[in-house]
């Protein structure tokens, strides 16, 4: 996502591509407090151990931790509270279908605002197996040995 779009991004899930394999991913609004909204611009957001469920036929985004603003006062909300995500009923029900299948589960992969909303990006995810992990650190293991082979040889050319 590029900043010159007026989006910036506020934090990422970097767990989600660690534990599931990630499908498809679809763009909600997410309905926050004034002092929520503050919170995260501060940056006090967690996405860690966070899921999506659908119930009676509306989406919600649970275990996001929003920090309390630290001048809210009474008007902070519950840090980890379910938060209702907006998408049109068609998509739900398309997440619906998906998430129905064995292994599918919505999971938050990142939060942004565009312009001067806040959206989420949801990610349909399949949950990977222990080796699955185990290959994709390899992978990655054998990526980073070849790029420091490949630097050093550059150094020394």
């Amino acid at each position: 996502m590029a900043e010159s779009k007026g989006i910036k991004i506020i934090t990422v899930n970097k767990k989600a591509g660690h534990d599931y394999f990630i499908e498809d991913s679809y763009e909600a609004g997410i309905a926050l407090s004034g002092t929520e909204v503050k919170s995260i611009r501060a940056g006090a957001v967690n996405l860690k151990d966070s899921y999506c469920s659908i119930k009676d036929g509306e989406i919600y985004a649970c275990g996001i931790h929003i920090s309390p603003y630290e001048h809210g006062n009474i008007f902070n909300k519950e840090p980890r509270r379910d938060r209702k995500l907006l998408m049109h009923k068609r998509e739900i029900m398309k997440l619906m279908g998906f998430s129905a299948r064995d292994g599918y589960t919505l999971i938050p992969l990142s939060l942004y605002f565009s312009g001067s909303n806040v959206k989420c990006k949801v990610g349909l995810c399949k949950g990977k197996k222990l080796y699955d992990k185990r290959d994709d650190m390899a992978k990655r293991d054998a990526d980073r040995t070849i790029e420091r082979a490949m630097k050093s040889r550059r150094n020394n050319a």
